[in-house]
């Protein structure tokens, strides 16, 4: 399977540059490009009002690089100050999950359970006991093959765990919120509704391995419904292949007329 990479890289090679530049007292240029990426999100950056010593892009948690009132058409605009960068440029997704890994790691129980909306209907819950934490994504499947598909796939993540130990555990629900969401109020049920739920142990969560595991579980929700749609690219070709077997072995069948003869390719001529 293939893994889909962590950051969009039109993004990284364009602000790395900028970046850079800047730091070395390059003369800043205008930018204004628009792009798109997996499952219709949307990113553009340009600079605000013409001011080449600023630039403005979309992303999701970056704390007081976000301003007030978005960018017309997009849900969150970030605006980095080109003449006055940040020690750390790196954005920070990151800091929910590591909040909660910290908890954990303290024995820390009660917290609030975190609660991300990261897409208009779908939504990431992030809970911490004292040995585990627990991650639940909240999907949609858009069409109804695509619950099939997907359940199919997530039955082998559940069967993963048999050949390596060191696995989390993974869950699956159908229609249905897992228990830890029964009572929430907003919890989303319906037939093409998934919860896939990621129990994450001290081994996943620790100062050590935590990075990679960040990485991995923010990127799942795009890896299921990337392969849901390989698999059925996939199904599809194989399906138009055996059409067109089957359309040349009955070409072959038809009863020939008199005086008409076939090619060993289904073509007919006629003879004098």
């Amino acid at each position: 399977m293939i893994i889909l990479e962590q950051n969009n890289r039109i993004i990284i090679e364009l602000l790395e540059q900028k970046f850079a530049n800047a730091k070395e007292g390059a003369k800043p240029e205008s930018v204004n490009v628009t792009f798109a990426d997996f499952d219709g999100v949307l990113y553009k950056v340009s600079n605000p009002d013409g001011v080449k010593t600023r630039i403005i892009l979309l992303r999701r948690v970056y704390g007081g690089h976000m301003r007030a009132t978005p960018e017309s058409g997009f849900n969150v605009t970030l605006e980095y100050d080109l003449s006055a960068l940040p020690d750390n440029t790196e954005y920070c997704f990151a800091s929910v999950f590591e909040k909660y890994f910290e908890f954990q790691e303290a024995g820390q129980e009660g917290h609030k359970r975190a609660v991300i909306n990261y897409r208009e209907d779908e939504t990431m819950y992030i809970e911490a006991k004292a040995d585990r934490v627990t991650v639940i994504f909240c999907t949609v499947f858009k069409d109804a093959d695509d619950v099939i598909i997907g359940k199919v796939f997530l039955q082998e993540f559940r069967e993963g765990r048999k050949a390596s130990q060191t696995a989390p555990a993974v869950l699956y629900s159908l229609g249905e919120p897992p228990l830890e969401l029964k009572d929430l109020p907003g919890a989303r049920v319906g037939d093409n509704v998934g919860y896939i739920t990621f129990v994450l142990f001290p081994r996943h969560t620790n100062k050590k391995t935590r990075d990679n595991t960040i990485d991995l579980i923010h990127s799942f929700r795009d890896y299921l419904h990337y392969h849901i749609k390989c698999s059925k690219v996939y199904l599809h070709t194989r399906m138009r292949a055996k059409t067109t077997d089957f359309l040349k072995v009955l070409n072959r069948a038809r009863p020939e007329v008199k005086g008409e003869k076939k090619t060993f390719h289904g073509r007919t001529f006629q003879t004098q």
